[in-house]
Parts: C-alpha cells; structure tokens; sequence
C-alpha cells in the first residue's frame, strides 16, 4: 500500500487559546479549533473542525473587509448572531458572509451539549480589517503578516 495523503481530523492537537486581547478572551473559552487546512499547508483559504462547549462562542460578533466565511454544522444545535437577530442552526445548515457586509456575526453554544462546525474562510490577512460591532475592538494587518488589534480609534487595546 501507498502513502497515506489523508490525515484523520481529530488526530489534529485543538488550538483552545485565543488571540483575542485578554479583556475579550473569556468569550471563546470552551472553542477547540482543528486547523486542517493548515495540516496540508493550505495558504488560500483555511478549514477549521471546531468543537463549542456549552457556553462558548466561534468569536465575538464580528465582519471582515476582505474575508470571506462559511459555517457548516455538523453536529448540535447552536446559536447564530447575525445583525440583532438569532437563529438556532441544526446539522446539516450552513450559512455564508460575504466580505465587506457590515453585518456581524458568531457562532454560540447555548445548549448543554457539545456543537461541532466548520468553518471555511478566505485567508487575506494582509488587507483585511475586522469589526467588533458590539465591542470597541477591531482587527487590522500589522505588516509583518499577521494582525493587529486596536481600538476603533485605532488606539492600543
């Protein structure tokens, strides 16, 4: 037999810090995310097996400039905060957000089992910016690549 080119995806160690400042961070705690895209040196786009304990949220509610999202749900039945309004999501939905719509959006568990998503998302970290409608927070590229958050004002958080 061959090389195996598959990889199981739960094999995959869970990222469970956030890189949300520390005033921010309690929101996520219980998220597990699996980079698999990651895993296979994905550079266009990245793929995300994500488990939500009861209680945890994908992220504070947010929008990009630049970056496309997709949600599938594989498993639960969790919350989504798009705008002012909510929805509960079941296996099998989806949802999409298209870049540079000023609406936010998360993912929420607030049911007392584990939700299972994945998560698809466009990787364009050197031009997007990111808003946190319900927070004094956005996202910005540093210019070494990666990100940074500011206030709105664009002051140090």
């Amino acid at each position: 037999m061959g090389k195996r080119h598959s990889i199981r995806a739960r094999d995959i160690e869970a990222r469970t810090k956030t890189i949300y400042p520390a005033e921010f961070a309690s929101v996520t705690e219980g998220r597990a995310k699996r980079a698999l895209g990651n895993a296979f040196g994905l550079d266009q786009f990245g793929v995300n097996l994500t488990d939500l304990a009861p209680g945890a949220a994908s992220a504070l509610k947010h929008w990009h400039t630049a970056e496309d999202e997709f949600v599938y749900v594989l498993a639960g039945e969790p919350t989504l905060l798009i705008g002012d309004g909510e929805e509960t999501l079941r296996p099998g939905d989806c949802i999409g957000f298209r870049a540079g719509v000023e609406t936010g959006h998360a993912i929420v568990n607030r049911t007392s089992e584990t939700v299972t998503i994945l998560e698809v998302g466009s990787r364009r970290m050197d031009v997007d910016h990111g808003t946190y409608p319900e927070h004094d927070l956005a996202v910005e590229p540093d210019g070494q690549g990666g990100r940074r958050f500011t206030r709105k004002d664009g002051s140090a958080v």
